[in-house]
């Protein structure tokens, strides 16, 4: 076999691969929703994706990973704004934050990971790792840029006023406090925090 037979057999694999890997995703969703994190197997996911065990474990290591990764799928990228002000770049924010949760997938998507996070630490501390810490990276970025042009308090604990976001925002979806919308509840929740930066 020459270099472009061998070039030629590697392209043709890679979209096999791909669906391969789809497919996974899709079915640790659908027997995650079915019977949940503690009960669904390797075997039952890759019976249903139409694969083999050896290929689920070339890719992850456990089914933690796997089902971290499969919810993962479903968000999107982490969103780093540069409005040039503290308040616009938290508006979008919390706009893209609204875009995603505020759907029967998002809401679907929150209930997985609570889900499983509550009843699996390898599950919480792998999501936590690869997915939470991201995006909390990234809101340090925002903080960092508000700090530079004095908008806020220079030893403002960006970590925990993510943290502090993220549980305001799921609170106000789980249990709708008030009769204003989920965007403006949180809007107005976090205005208490960075008072008049967002004023």
């Amino acid at each position: 076999m020459n270099d472009v037979d061998k070039k030629d057999k590697k392209s043709l694999g890679r979209p096999r691969s791909a669906k391969s890997h789809q497919a996974m995703l899709k079915a640790t969703l659908e027997i995650l929703a079915e019977v949940g994190f503690d009960v669904m197997s390797i075997e039952a996911i890759a019976a249903r994706a139409g694969v083999g065990k050896t290929t689920i474990y070339r890719r992850y290591s456990s089914k933690a990973e796997l089902v971290a990764d499969a919810i993962e799928s479903m968000r999107e990228e982490v969103v780093i704004p540069d409005r040039g002000k503290l308040a616009s770049d938290i508006d979008a924010l919390i706009k893209n934050a609204a875009q995603i949760t505020l759907t029967p997938l998002g809401r679907q998507t929150v209930a997985m990971i609570i889900s499983s996070a509550s009843s699996n630490p390898e599950f919480a501390q792998i999501y936590w790792t690869k997915y939470l810490q991201p995006r909390r990276q990234a809101f340090d970025i925002v903080i960092e840029r508000a700090k530079a042009r004095g908008e806020v308090q220079k030893n403002l604990d960006s970590g925990l006023v993510f943290d502090t976001m993220s549980g305001i925002m799921l609170y106000a979806l789980l249990f709708q406090p008030t009769s204003e919308s989920w965007s403006v509840y949180v809007r107005r929740s976090l205005s208490l925090i960075f008072k008049e930066a967002l004023d």
